[in-house]
């Protein structure tokens, strides 16, 4: 029966596939000929202007990486342009005389929000040059003016959008159980960790208790950095923000601009006298505009120079099986990590994590390459926006860990689920199944029955092996009692900021910090900063995609939903706009 709907499902969606494929293709072919006869070349930087960093058009990514060429298919249309890449060019640009100053456009931006500390932390740094920072903003949130606080002054359009404005951070969680009560569907759980709520959305129809205790304490430890920073970087007291948000005052321009969170509120024609003045030249036409993806792909080059080489391990992603091209694959890494061992050149290795965790045989096969790469070179770990459950299983034994304060990690716990669908092939699709079979258990991962208790207590016990094994790591990796691993443990998510004050990691700090830091372990003033694992390049994303059965990502996407899973994995992220 699952294969029949796998099939249904891939023909379906190869349909689909091959449909957008060839509108790709002619669309690519008229692209193709509409450049070639526009005689567009390689991009020319000016000699002097203004540096603009429009988040609607770039996208600050974990690791630099090409554009995809089918981006588009998925509503993604912003440039990529690497962490370390972007804060390197800020810090380019703050020597450069060549920049007058930046303008930042934080609006329509999906970098998560971690990555926008990383580089809120440069601008400041960018400003301490003596060159400002201006920020211009049509639609405010909480992450827009997270960002713009940074700068010396914010300008507010007088036309503002309708996106909910600077009210605070919320997560929302979804519970299923109703549902696939209805369809049949039975979601057997088995996991260790109270707070552990992966998996719970199938199960209940409400969160537990202990749930909504992580949920609430994670929210407001994120609000208490990103609050904060916006208070400070403004100069208003956290206790007034606290009010104006809590009452929802901040709705119109003049809110912003009588509570002190704007500069000024202009008309588009008003910005561009204001931006031409600053740039010191008479009219707006005589700005000249740095695009900032052009700026920091001419600027930032590796230092082929220096013979101290520093390797950053991208592990962004979900932490999966095999050798798949993309996320965290256990396989593809083991062998990337046993590549970096080989080479005697390289000094130190910095493990970027921006992982929700995954696999738990994944997880191990690289961190058992990660001790042994240890063993000869430095190994720093520097949390992204998720270093969570196996995300935290490879890394907690690194010799210092940097996190942002925003970073969600922890989440020290185990689960396994297991669908079965008995109710459904019966009551709904009136199928009868009959299974053969030469032991009692030989059919229990066949979904169409549910586990009896000894096939209960099977999962229960590996699950209890795999928990006991988890919380061992972490206190050899923090030096913590095995006790107080399993207190603070139990499936629970922590942001960077308290993960600090309980011991799982060592430093608030950002990548360029973790970079820095092994640059100092290995005594090296200048070092050659090497990204691994390669990235895909813009054809080789397009030949993957076309080469695939068709259907095939969705496929196994349904494959995962209905597959026996025992997994190390945060259940949700927070999008802050």
């Amino acid at each position: 029966m699952k294969q029949f709907f796998k099939m249904l499902l891939a023909v379906i969606c190869g349909i689909i596939l091959a449909n957008i494929l060839l509108f790709l293709i002619i669309g690519g072919v008229i692209g193709a000929a509409a450049g070639s006869a526009s005689g567009k070349g390689a991009t020319v930087l000016p000699r002097s202007g203004v540096l603009a960093i429009d988040l609607s058009e770039i996208i600050i990514t974990e690791q630099d990486q090409p554009e995809d060429p089918l981006a588009m298919l998925q509503g993604q249309m912003q440039i990529p342009v690497g962490l370390w890449k972007a804060v390197q060019a800020i810090n380019i640009a703050a020597a450069d005389p060549g920049v007058k100053y930046i303008y930042l456009k934080a609006d329509g931006n999906t970098t998560g929000i971690s990555a926008l500390g990383e580089v809120r932390k440069a601008l400041e740094n960018f400003r301490l040059s003596g060159k400002p920072v201006i920020a211009w903003t049509e639609n405010p949130g909480t992450g827009v003016f997270y960002l713009c606080s940074v700068a010396d002054k914010i300008y507010m359009s007088e036309y503002q959008g309708a996106n909910g404005g600077l009210v605070g951070i919320a997560s929302q969680s979804f519970y299923l159980k109703d549902l696939l009560d209805k369809a049949g569907i039975n979601m057997q759980l088995i996991r260790h960790g109270k707070y552990k709520s992966a998996g719970e959305m199938y199960v209940r129809n409400s969160p537990s208790e202990e749930n909504k205790e992580q949920n609430n304490r994670m929210v407001a430890s994120l609000w208490e950095t990103v609050g904060a920073t916006i208070a400070e970087g403004r100069n208003i007291p956290l206790e007034t923000l606290d009010r104006m948000v809590e009452n929802i005052e901040l709705c119109l321009p003049e809110d912003y601009m009588a509570a002190g969170l704007v500069d000024g509120i202009f008309s588009r024609d008003s910005l561009k006298q204001r931006l031409a003045s600053l740039a010191v030249v008479n009219d707006f036409k005589d700005v000249q505009f740095i695009p900032f993806a052009d700026y920091a792909n001419a600027k930032v080059l590796p230092n082929f120079r220096s013979k101290n080489k520093i390797a950053v391990l991208y592990a962004d992603g979900e932490i999966v099986d095999g050798n798949a091209p993309q996320n965290v694959a256990g396989d593809r890494f083991a062998k990337e990590i046993d590549k970096i061992r080989a080479d005697k050149g390289i000094k130190a290795v910095v493990l970027r994590v921006n992982s929700p965790g995954g696999s738990v045989l994944a997880s191990e096969k690289i961190k058992h390459e990660l001790d042994l790469l240890a063993e000869e070179v430095p190994v720093i770990a520097s949390y992204g926006g998720m270093a969570a459950s196996g995300g935290y299983w490879i890394s907690n034994n690194c010799s210092k860990i940097f996190s942002d304060a925003t970073t969600l990690t922890g989440s020290i716990g185990v689960f396994g689920m297991i669908p079965e669908a008995s109710k459904a092939l019966k009551d709904k699709l009136h199928v009868g199944t009959y299974s053969a079979k030469s032991h009692k258990h030989a059919d229990m991962m066949q979904l169409t029955r549910p586990f009896d208790q000894a096939e209960y207590n099977f999962m229960l016990r590996s699950i209890e092996t795999i928990y006991d094994k988890f919380t061992s790591l972490v206190a050899e990796g923090r030096g913590l009692e095995k006790s107080r691993v399993d207190e603070i443990g139990q499936g629970r998510v922590w942001t960077g900021a308290d993960a600090l004050e309980i011991g799982l990691v060592d430093e608030i700090g950002t990548l360029e910090d973790a970079i820095n830091y092994a640059a100092s372990a290995i005594g090296a003033q200048d070092v050659c900063v090497l990204e691994y694992p390669k990235p895909l390049t813009g054809m080789e994303l397009f030949l993957q995609s076309i080469g695939q059965t068709p259907g095939h990502d969705y496929v196994k996407a349904f494959e995962k939903m209905t597959e026996p899973q025992v997994m190390a994995r945060m259940p949700w992220q927070i999008v802050i706009w």
